[in-house]
């Protein structure tokens, strides 16, 4: 398969029509190896205008939507962020490619263990990606505060342990999804110790495990 003609379809077909306009986005979509990060029999569907599936009920996001997600975190160069459900990797090397030094966080052993070795083969930014395995909802405490965390998957609320690991000024972006809602990525801030949030684009794909709602908190 013409992996390279693959990614640029997936750019031009996908992503530019959609309002993806981040040329660093772009620019990670166009170069980085999107099927090294899927299962072997998966890998012909890499570029598809889908989710593909990594197993144990886990997804690889839609190119659109994963972009679209990365996009609308306004990642700045040397930022610390938190990817939370970073799966194989993919979207860690999106974000180091945009610049930013990144902790990608995963509850699946044998997820992270993939990411790791495929981050390892692949070219990144010089802060590189830190991988951690703990409880999404958790977070990463000891990295915090974090100038930007994504939650890489569908989710009902934001966990409220990751929104006190937001810096001041910091953007939490995710994909929101209430019971008989359709799906939404949203943007939070934390502006004056206060975190609210805005609608962004319709989005659905899977839902993260580990990150039921909490009472008391709504997003």
């Amino acid at each position: 398969m013409d992996f390279a003609g693959a990614r640029k379809w997936m750019v031009d077909g996908q992503l530019r029509p959609n309002r993806v306009t981040d040329p660093r986005v772009i620019s990670a979509m166009l170069d980085l190896p999107r099927h090294r990060f899927v299962p072997a029999d998966m890998q012909a569907r890499a570029y598809a205008d889908e989710d593909v599936p990594l197993g144990n009920g886990r997804v690889l996001m839609q190119p659109m939507n994963l972009a679209r997600l990365m996009q609308v975190s306004e990642l700045r160069s040397g930022e610390s962020v938190l990817l939370v459900g970073a799966g194989t990797g993919f979207g860690a090397a999106v974000l180091a490619r945009m610049g930013g030094r990144v902790t990608a966080l995963e509850s699946d052993a044998t997820l992270a263990a993939v990411a790791r070795e495929v981050l390892g083969e692949v070219s990144l930014a010089p802060g590189g990606v830190q991988i951690i395995e703990g409880n999404l909802a958790a977070g990463h405490a000891a990295g915090a505060p974090f100038d930007a965390i994504i939650i890489q998957g569908q989710v009902q609320e934001v966990p409220p342990a990751l929104v006190e690991q937001l810096a001041e000024g910091g953007r939490l972006a995710a994909v929101r999804r209430p019971p008989g809602r359709v799906g939404t990525i949203v943007v939070g801030r934390r502006l004056g110790g206060v975190f609210s949030t805005a609608p962004a684009f319709d989005c659905m794909t899977a839902s993260l495990p580990g990150l039921a709602p909490e009472p008391g908190f709504a997003l």
